[in-house]
C-alpha cells in the first residue's frame, strides 16, 4: 500500500477514536444537531476503518503464511496450506486496497441523481440524424439493462426516421441501487462528440461517410439546491406538440418552450398532454442546463491548469468513434478500443462506462497523492 494511503487511513482511525469519545459525552448527546452531525461522520468513516482493519489482519496473515512457506521443514499438506494461504491473503489485500482507494476518493454529490440525456444531430445531415436514433436506442437499451426508467421529454424527428434532437430523462430504481448505480455518475462521461463511420443508407456508391452527434448528460437538479431563476428572466411559449399522440395532442397547445433570456438557454417539453406538467418539466430541464453551464465553466478553468484523463466534457470534444466496417468502438480519451460494436449499440456499454470510471478514479487518486506530497 502506498505510504500516502496508509497515512490517510491512519488519520481516519484516529478520527474515529475521537468521534467515539465525543459521542459518549453528555453535552454532545444533549445537542441533537451536533450529535446527528457527528453520528453521520462516524457512520461514513466507520466502514472505511473496518475495511482497513481487515486489510491489516490479512497483512499479518500474509506475513505468517510467508514464514511458513519459507520453512524448509514443512512438507506435504502443511506446505500446500501455507502456499494457499499466501495466495489467498495476497489476493484479499489487493482487493481490499482497491476498495479502500475508492472509498477515500471525493464523491460528486450529483453522481446519485437522475439525469437528462440530450442527443443532437451534427455534421452529416440525414445520416447524422439516423446516428442520433442509433445512440437513442443504445442508451435506452443500456438503461433497460440497469433497470432504469426512461422517458422522452422532447424529440424532433427527421424525414428518414432519425432525430434532429431528442431529450431523455433517466431515473434509477430505488430498489437495489448501490453507490455505483447512480444515473448521472454512470453516464456523465458520455458528454461530448460522438463520430460514426459507415456507409449511409442514402449512399448509392457504397462509400464510407463520417458524421457526428453531440451528447450532453445533465444531472437533474435537487429542487432544494437548484439554481434560482427569476421568473422575469423567462419567456414561456406554448405550441402544438408534433409527432404521435392522437387527436388531442395535435389540437391543443400543450407543448411548452421556456427561454432563459439572460443566457439564451432554451428548454421545451411536449411529452405530456398537460401544459402545466410540460411547463414544470421544461423548467427542470432549463435549470439542469443552467447548472451544467456553470459546472462547465468551472471545469474549463480547471482544465486551463491541467487537462484530465476524461477531458473537459466540452460538447466540441470528439470523444468516441463508432466504426461500422471494422465493428469497432474507440474512446479517444482513454485509448480504449473494443471490437464488439453491434453488442454495444444494443446497450452493452458496461465495459466502456467502467473503464471511464476507473480512469477518472485513477486521476482522482493521483490528485490525492500529489496533495499529500505537497503538504
Amino acid at each position: 500500500m502506498k505510504p500516502f494511503l496508509k497515512s490517510r487511513l491512519d488519520q481516519i482511525d484516529e478520527r474515529l477514536a475521537q468521534l467515539d469519545f465525543l459521542l459518549s459525552r453528555e453535552d454532545i448527546m444533549s445537542d441533537m444537531g451536533q450529535f446527528m452531525k457527528l453520528s453521520r461522520e462516524h457512520a461514513e468513516i466507520a466502514s472505511v476503518s473496518a475495511r482497513y482493519a481487515r486489510w491489516r489482519q490479512r497483512a499479518a496473515d500474509l506475513a505468517s503464511a510467508r514464514e511458513m512457506a519459507d520453512d524448509a521443514t514443512l512438507t506435504g499438506d502443511m506446505a500446500d496450506m501455507a502456499r494457499e494461504e499466501l495466495d489467498s491473503a495476497a489476493a484479499d489485500m489487493a482487493r481490499l486496497e482497491e476498495e479502500l482507494q475508492r472509498m477515500l476518493l471525493p464523491r460528486d454529490p450529483d453522481d446519485q441523481r437522475s439525469a437528462f440525456l440530450e442527443i443532437r444531430a451534427g455534421t452529416g445531415g440525414d445520416e447524422s440524424a439516423l446516428f442520433a436514433a442509433d445512440l437513442l436506442r443504445m442508451y435506452t437499451r443500456f438503461a433497460e439493462r440497469k433497470g432504469w426508467r426512461v422517458s422522452i421529454i422532447s424529440a424532433s424527428e427527421s424525414e428518414l426516421g432519425g432525430f434532429k434532437e431528442v431529450v431523455l430523462r433517466i431515473e434509477a430504481s430505488s430498489r437495489n441501487a448501490g453507490p455505483e448505480d447512480g444515473v448521472y455518475g454512470t453516464l456523465r462521461f458520455e458528454s461530448g462528440g460522438h463520430r460514426v463511420q459507415r456507409v449511409p443508407v442514402t449512399e448509392a456508391q457504397g462509400r464510407i461517410h463520417t458524421s457526428a452527434c453531440t451528447v450532453a448528460v445533465l444531472a437533474e437538479p435537487d429542487e432544494a439546491q437548484a439554481v434560482q431563476i427569476n421568473p422575469a428572466d423567462l419567456r414561456i411559449d406554448t405550441f402544438r406538440a408534433s409527432g404521435a399522440g392522437g387527436q388531442h395532442i395535435n389540437k391543443t397547445d400543450s407543448a411548452v418552450r421556456v427561454t432563459h433570456l439572460p443566457t439564451g438557454i432554451v428548454a421545451e417539453c411536449q411529452d405530456d398532454r398537460s401544459q402545466h406538467r410540460n411547463k414544470a418539466r421544461a423548467l427542470q430541464v432549463l435549470a439542469a442546463r443552467i447548472q451544467e453551464r456553470e459546472r462547465s465553466e468551472r471545469a474549463a478553468k480547471d482544465a486551463a491548469q491541467r487537462r484530465g484523463l476524461i477531458g473537459s466534457g466540452d460538447r466540441s470534444d470528439r470523444i468516441r468513434t463508432y466504426n461500422f466496417p471494422q465493428g469497432r468502438l474507440t474512446d479517444h480519451r482513454i485509448n480504449l478500443t473494443l471490437y464488439k460494436l453491434a453488442m454495444i449499440l444494443e446497450g452493452d456499454l458496461d465495459d466502456v462506462v467502467v473503464a471511464l470510471r476507473h480512469a477518472h478514479e485513477a486521476e482522482l487518486l493521483a490528485e490525492l497523492e500529489a496533495q499529500s506530497v505537497a503538504s
